[in-house]
């Protein structure tokens, strides 16, 4: 076991420990556990969705696909980026003003009753954890190589960490671990970029130069279609990407983290700067992989490239930095999963709990240990399942959390909040035909059908590796048709109207609470 590694490995889990501890005394109410009370300014919320968002799918792997495929790996980061504008301009605002925990919350505010609540917890749950699992993977791969610690043993740390995270400190906790992970990574990732830069006397012609010696693409390497030979992959994958967003749970719940809608706005803004700022970085430091290290010797240490960034940082400052950027991006992965336990944990405790098995008449001492229950029952499944996923491919799970996100819960909230004829039956097949189409056709695609390498060693079905294109719409076209082909909502238009107003101002009448 390298010594360096362990040291700052170590320093990291008790730093957030330590907050975990500060933030445990702090989270007494449901108020406090679920939404920190609603305390955050803007621009900590905003680092602390930054740090939620970048995950070791950003970190390590855009910087790898980038080494790997040029142009096209840049075309993710780009996809990332512009899905807050979605988020921005549609969703946000709304969210906060319509909802006080969860999106059970903002759905329900329109359409109240047990099934809403319990569609709407079930699919918090299901996409939280099919993000969790390749974030806990990915965890134990990064431990085990860096460490030399049995990936099992990793996992079960990583599991651990975050269930511990969550259990005791809440949102206070998550949020403040977010925050941090922030500023050591945005710190860390700068920093390696100059060096980068420094190794070229600060010349980006002559990166550029360098990296076209550094790759078998050569010129095709700044040219797009090495990633995707297909142009309806491409598109299908960005449709995922930018609209998949807009309907992640522990993304969304963090506008109840703030007190008002000028909170919200400079929360995205915030957030918005630094997730560019990030990618521009993360897009620097993929030229400088191929540059400095090259094209063979990445692929060769990791055929995915997800090794890229801690490869570089070896390759620029020694054991020291390497140590330093594998650090971060355990506490990328650990920041993460803590944002996504919180968002499985509210759904169920609040929702499921709370509102349908309590009718509402509980204490809160009562509902916090059921969230900190129902955080254990997460943290658990999701480390059982990465337990069993070592030897298989599971970077499909990424894209299809957001196909599953943008295919069903997004179609639910924008309609919700902007169409006036939309009923419950709507939502309700919106969410189950989005939820169903995208599981199935996952299914049926080369990640699971492959001769090779596939679950089913069978040929694809449908060859798309990224099947949004065909899933989103699945799911926008029940809910629409779920609604015309059904009786009208009993929701008379100045009902619509009063629920409208609310959403776009947070004017509230008598008539609008449920």
């Amino acid at each position: 076991m390298n010594l360096t590694y362990f040291l700052f490995f170590l320093c990291i889990i008790v730093c957030t420990l330590i907050i975990t501890y500060w933030a445990a005394k702090q989270s007494k109410t449901t108020n406090q556990f679920y939404v920190a009370a609603g305390s955050l300014t803007g621009v900590q919320n905003g680092m602390a969705i930054a740090g939620d968002y970048i995950s070791a799918a950003s970190f390590l792997g855009i910087i790898g696909t980038i080494a790997i495929s040029g142009y096209d790996g840049f075309l993710y980061a780009i996809g990332f980026l512009v899905s807050y504008l979605i988020v921005l301009f549609f969703i946000a605002e709304p969210v906060h003003r319509l909802g006080k925990y969860s999106l059970g919350d903002v759905v329900c505010s329109r359409f109240p009753g047990s099934r809403m609540r319990w569609m709407m917890a079930s699919a918090a749950l299901i996409i939280s954890i099919l993000y969790m699992i390749p974030q806990l993977v990915a965890a134990g791969l990064l431990l085990r190589l860096l460490l030399n610690i049995d990936y099992s043993t990793s996992v079960l740390i990583i599991g651990s960490l975050m269930t511990i995270y969550v259990v005791f400190g809440g949102m206070f906790a998550t949020s403040w671990v977010q925050i941090v992970k922030t500023v050591v990574l945005m710190s860390g990732t700068f920093l390696l970029m100059l060096i980068v830069f420094s190794r070229f006397d600060w010349s980006a012609a002559a990166l550029i130069a360098e990296v076209k010696t550094g790759t078998p693409l050569g010129e095709q390497f700044f040219l797009p279609g090495n990633l995707y030979d297909e142009p309806l992959e491409s598109i299908s994958l960005h449709l995922a990407l930018i609209l998949g967003t807009a309907g992640l749970p522990h993304i969304l719940i963090r506008f109840f983290t703030v007190s008002n809608t000028r909170e919200v706005r400079k929360s995205l803004l915030t957030a918005s700067w630094i997730i560019g700022t990030f990618y521009i970085i993360a897009l620097v430091l993929g030229l400088g992989t191929v540059a400095l290290i090259g094209y063979e010797q990445l692929v060769g240490a990791d055929q995915t490239g997800n090794l890229a960034a801690p490869l570089l940082a070896g390759e620029l400052g020694g054991d020291f930095l390497m140590a330093f950027i594998a650090a971060i991006a355990f506490t990328t992965i650990i920041a993460v999963v803590a944002g996504l336990v919180i968002s499985a944990t509210t759904a169920f405790s609040h929702d499921v709990y709370f509102h349908i098995i309590k009718k509402g008449r509980t204490t809160e001492k009562k509902q916090i240990r059921s969230a900190q229950w129902t955080a254990f029952v997460v943290g658990l499944i999701s480390t059982l399942f990465a337990l069993g996923l070592e030897n298989i491919n599971v970077t499909f799970l990424v894209s299809l959390t957001f196909i599953v996100a943008a295919s069903s819960n997004l179609p639910v909230i924008l309609l919700t909040i902007y169409w006036k004829r939309f009923n419950e039956k709507g939502a309700i097949t919106g969410m189950a035909s989005g939820l169903v189409a995208s599981l199935v056709l996952l299914l049926l695609g080369p990640h699971i059908m492959n001769p090779v390498s596939g679950w089913i060693p069978h040929e694809p079905v449908l060859p798309l590796a990224n099947p949004g294109i065909i899933a989103i719409p699945i799911g926008f076209l029940g809910a629409v048709l779920g609604s015309l082909l059904t009786r009208p909502a009993t929701q008379s238009s100045t009902d619509f109207r009063r629920f409208f107003i609310k959403s776009q101002t947070g004017i509230e009448t008598r008539d609008d609470r449920s």
